[in-house]
C-alpha cells in the first residue's frame, strides 16, 4: 500500500513537472512572437518608442512624451478606445479579433453590427481588477498616445478561458488614449 501511494506521488510530480515545462515553453514562444511584431513595427516606424514594465511590453505609435504633462499611473483612470486581438504568431489580423470599442475596426473585420451603441470609448481604472498585462502596460501612457499593449497568456488570463479568449493566451491591445485622471 505505502509503495502504491509513494508511486502515485511519484508520477503525479513528473506530469506536474512536465505540465510546467509545457507552460513555460508556451510562454516563452509568446514572448517571441511579441518580440518578433515589436521588430516589425519598429522598423515600420522608427519613431516608435518601447517600454517593457514587468511582463507587458508597450509599443507607442503616436508618442506624446511631454515631460509636462501627466502620465498614468496605478489607481488612474483612463478614457479609451481599443481593439484586442489574440496574438498567434508575428501579426495581427481582423481574424484575431476579439473585441473592439471602435466600429469602423468591428466593420473592417466583417462583424455584424447589431447594437452600435456598444462603440464608445471606455474608462477602466489602473487597478488589482484589471488584467495584469494590460494594468502593466498602460501605466505611463499620456493623453493622445496611440500604442500596442503586448503580453503573453502569463500575464493575461493565464489558464482560464474569458469569453472568445482561449486559455493561456498572449494578447495584443490597440490603444488610442482619450485623457487620463490620476485624482
Amino acid at each position: 500500500m505505502r509503495k502504491t501511494i509513494l508511486i502515485i506521488a511519484l508520477l503525479s510530480m513528473v506530469v506536474w513537472a512536465c505540465t510546467k515545462q509545457s507552460l513555460k515553453t508556451t510562454y516563452d514562444r509568446q514572448a517571441t512572437f511579441i518580440d518578433n511584431f515589436v521588430t516589425a513595427q519598429m522598423k515600420a516606424d522608427t519613431t516608435a518608442t518601447l517600454v517593457q514594465n514587468g511582463g507587458a511590453w508597450r509599443l507607442t505609435l503616436k508618442d506624446t512624451l511631454d515631460t509636462e504633462r501627466d502620465s498614468l499611473d496605478y489607481g488612474g483612470r483612463v478614457t479609451m478606445e481599443y481593439a484586442s486581438y489574440i496574438l498567434s504568431g508575428a501579426s495581427v489580423s481582423a481574424s484575431n479579433l476579439v473585441e473592439t470599442s471602435r466600429k469602423d475596426i468591428a466593420v473592417s473585420a466583417g462583424w455584424v453590427l447589431s447594437d452600435t451603441t456598444v462603440f464608445a470609448p471606455v474608462t477602466i481604472t489602473l487597478d488589482k481588477n484589471l488584467v495584469e498585462g494590460l494594468r502593466l502596460g498602460l501605466h505611463g501612457v499620456q493623453p493622445q498616445d496611440e500604442c500596442y499593449v503586448l503580453f503573453t497568456g502569463e500575464y493575461g488570463y493565464g489558464n482560464k478561458e474569458n469569453g472568445t479568449i482561449p486559455a493561456k493566451s498572449a494578447l495584443v491591445y490597440h490603444i488610442w488614449i482619450e485623457s487620463i485622471d490620476n485624482e
